[in-house]
């Protein structure tokens, strides 16, 4: 599909009636747009996914809530969201294919085998799933702040702490795909004054550059040599996309280095692979 979503009609049937509205929403979109749409109406999130798997590509159906069970016991327990191929190897093996063994399981046996994960496993064989309907909301910004035990003056401790944090930052963008281009740097001092400054840059996620602007936006904000009792770092001016080589500044071993260093990281953990100026800084958040 091109992509789904959850609508919460909650009390529409007093005004319109929640089938006869939704039926005409998917005409509609259908009839400007040219593209198939299916749709479920039921009690919760898990079993309108399922019933809306059901009736694709272009069907529409609602399970009101004494037909859950109904329309729920004889699909596959493959049917289930979250529900992965490991899981499904390993129940099979026991013989539970179908949704109606799976919900007639004790939970506690379910608990044994999967942990956690097999109470909700259970609730959404049952057709439980009292999750809301959250609306979505673009991200406007990545940061972060340190607080100190004790308030400080040392130099060096605070531009590692600034790489340290620039880099877990930086990461973030990557593995998320976004580009920033405003980075905001924010000190408060030992008596509570609270001072920032911003500046505008070409869009990237790149360590180095970030670090750099971030150092420059620190030392011509820290003026007044007071002891500091928190640094925060935002990047905000986000927009999608990957981190692109810049002609002039960057090299191609560069950007491999990010790639190879990004690999390591998302294979062993944050804090095992670092630039040395951060990486006690790093080593100890993840401690």
């Amino acid at each position: 599909s091109i992509d789904e979503h959850y609508l919460d009609i909650t009390g529409i049937d007093r005004f319109f009636g929640a089938y006869q509205w939704t039926q005409e929403l998917m005409q509609s979109v259908t009839r400007h747009t040219g593209l198939p749409v299916s749709f479920a109406l039921s009690v919760n999130k898990t079993v309108a996914k399922i019933g809306t798997g059901e009736s694709k590509p272009a069907g529409k159906r609602e399970i009101a809530s004494n037909g859950v069970r109904p329309f729920l016991n004889p699909l596959s327990i493959k049917k289930i969201p979250m529900l992965g191929d490991a899981t499904f190897q390993m129940l099979s093996r026991i013989g539970v294919r179908q949704i109606h063994t799976l919900a007639e399981m004790p939970v506690e046996v379910l608990q044994q085998m999967i942990g956690k994960n097999g109470i909700d496993l259970w609730k959404k064989a049952n057709g439980i799933d009292f999750s809301q309907v959250e609306p979505y909301t673009e991200r406007k910004s990545v940061s972060a702040e340190h607080t100190f035990d004790q308030d400080t003056i040392d130099l060096n401790m605070l531009h590692a702490l600034i790489s340290g944090m620039v880099e877990k930052l930086a990461y973030q963008l990557r593995c998320e795909q976004w580009l920033v281009s405003t980075v905001v740097v924010k000190i408060r001092y030992a008596n509570f004054n609270t001072e920032t400054k911003q500046a505008k840059i070409a869009y990237t996620s790149a360590d180095n550059i970030l670090t750099k602007t971030v150092r420059e936006l620190f030392n011509r904000l820290y003026s007044r040599r007071m002891r500091i009792r928190l640094i925060g770092i935002r990047f905000t001016g986000l927009v999608r996309g990957n981190l692109q080589i810049n002609l002039f500044e960057d090299t191609q071993e560069m950007a491999a280095l990010y790639q190879a260093m990004d690999r390591i990281k998302n294979r062993f953990g944050y804090d095992k692979v670092g630039r040395a100026a951060g990486f006690n800084f790093n080593a100890k958040e993840n401690r």
